[in-house]
């Protein structure tokens, strides 16, 4: 079951993007990319070290290139982006290009800070308090808005349903 379009999933960090476009790409029979570990994979460090040891505008370069790459080489059918990645009018520019679906898994802000604590993940330098996290997750909501697909994220939702959902509204 292909799609006629390749579908991009944006949200905060810890919406369930990566959850949810590997149920999507399941359902469609298509591969699906995560943009933060094909940076992880290619860079030998995970995004957090890079803005870690190298700061955030160096990650966003990586990151776009990263992401040009899986858009130019057409296998995946669904891209999982980092939190931060449409943020970036360039970025939305680039998936534009490609008449991608985008939709933003729009979670509240304590669901997603809930799975932040608990996802392990010790260190994320652009959420190291609930405050400042909550700050950012504010100031992204403006972009985030701007994609093509809403998605209101509840806590009982699952990934299976919400990738059902994508498919019934597009």
């Amino acid at each position: 079951m292909k799609h006629a379009r390749r579908i991009v999933i944006v949200g905060f960090m810890g919406c369930g993007k990566t959850t949810v476009s590997a149920a999507l790409a399941r359902r469609l029979g298509c591969k699906m990319i995560d943009l933060d570990s094909l940076i992880t994979k290619s860079e030998g460090r995970s995004p957090a070290e890079i803005i870690q040891q190298d700061g955030e505008e160096a990650f966003r370069a990586i990151e776009r290139r990263a992401l040009q790459n899986a858009l130019k080489n057409n296998e995946a059918g669904v891209i999982a982006l980092g939190g931060g990645a449409w943020t970036i009018e360039a970025n939305r520019e680039l998936i534009a290009q490609h008449n991608c679906l985008t939709v933003w898994l729009d979670a509240p802000f304590d669901l997603c800070w809930r799975r932040i604590i608990s996802s392990g993940h010790t260190i994320r330098p652009l959420a190291p308090d609930r405050e400042s996290t909550r700050s950012l997750y504010k100031s992204r909501r403006r972009q985030y808005a701007l994609v093509q697909l809403r998605l209101a994220i509840g806590e009982g939702d699952s990934a299976e349903g919400l990738a059902q959902q994508i498919l019934t509204q597009t």
